[in-house]
């Protein structure tokens, strides 16, 4: 659990870099194939990596000792601590919605994870599963992308917030599976075919992620993101690693309230984060 939130930490302050460093950069079109290339030459952006590669290795170990359906749901303490991080940079003191965001939101976070009492499953999921998973992965990408190709912008900003989560779900769970098999072996880690397409997936999640923060307010990919993300990792969880949630009696309907307790939290947290974008730079 503490290597959880070491990464949703990480990767707050990654995603408040990243996020700065892509609104500076010229809107093109749904999927700009060239942003990251312009992003690569940005100091702020490659700033934001070095944080993104603690959280992607305290990500690792959380995710070698711990089942998807509990890390990911931590994950989604980040957007808190982003919050907070945004405050800290633009040398305010926090909003009292932003209090409310973070409290309502840990508190949903919390009961979550205590009442469902996620429980570790396989650790070698079957091809078959596999295959599962990318074609689940394949439609809803392709269309989110398709969409977002007609949408307006706000939008766009949300169907292109729901692939990125989807994609950063899914590597979540790749690297659970390159993690689970890491024997201090470096050349049979390179051979592993999940090592590749971590790589893959990891990237197109990425590009699509920096492509959402271009468009309209940032609470609408930050919201798709935020809840997409961990719900994806539990699907993926229960179904391909075949973990288990207690959702039977009085766990139900907790259960329940902590799900819309995190999402009036993360909702709030990201309509105050709206009103305080940073403005794209025209060219």
């Amino acid at each position: 659990m503490l290597a959880a939130l070491v990464a949703a930490f990480a990767f707050a302050l990654s995603t408040t870099l990243h996020q700065r460093a892509a609104k500076q950069q010229q809107r093109r079109r749904a999927l700009d194939l060239r942003l990251l290339s312009r992003l690569l030459r940005t100091r702020l952006w490659q700033l934001g990596w070095v944080p993104d590669v603690v959280g992607v290795c305290a990500h690792a170990v959380a995710l070698r000792y711990g089942p998807l359906t509990l890390v990911q749901p931590l994950l989604a303490s980040g957007l808190f601590m982003a919050i907070l991080i945004e405050a800290g940079w633009n040398r305010r003191p926090v909003h009292r919605r932003d209090l409310t965001a973070t409290l309502v939101g840990t508190t949903g976070l919390v009961t979550f994870l205590a009442a469902a009492d996620p429980r570790a499953g396989v650790t070698e999921p079957g091809a078959s599963a596999w295959w599962w998973v990318a074609a689940g992965t394949v439609a809803t990408v392709a269309g989110c992308l398709s969409a977002a190709r007609r949408a307006g912008d706000a939008a766009r900003g949300t169907l292109l917030g729901i692939a990125a989560g989807v994609l950063y779900g899914v590597s979540a769970a790749l690297l659970k599976a390159v993690a689970a098999r890491w024997h201090g072996d470096p050349l049979a880690l390179a051979l592993d075919p999940r090592s590749w397409a971590l790589v893959v997936v990891a990237l197109l999640g990425v590009q699509v992620n920096q492509a959402a923060f271009q468009h309209g307010r940032l609470a609408a990919p930050l919201v798709a993101l935020a809840l997409t993300e961990p719900v994806t990792g539990v699907l993926v969880g229960a179904t391909a690693f075949r973990e288990t949630l207690s959702l039977t009696g009085v766990r139900l309907p907790l259960v329940v309230g902590a799900v819309v307790a995190l999402v009036v939290g993360v909702r709030l947290g990201a309509s105050r984060a709206a009103r305080d974008p940073t403005p794209a730079r025209r060219r």
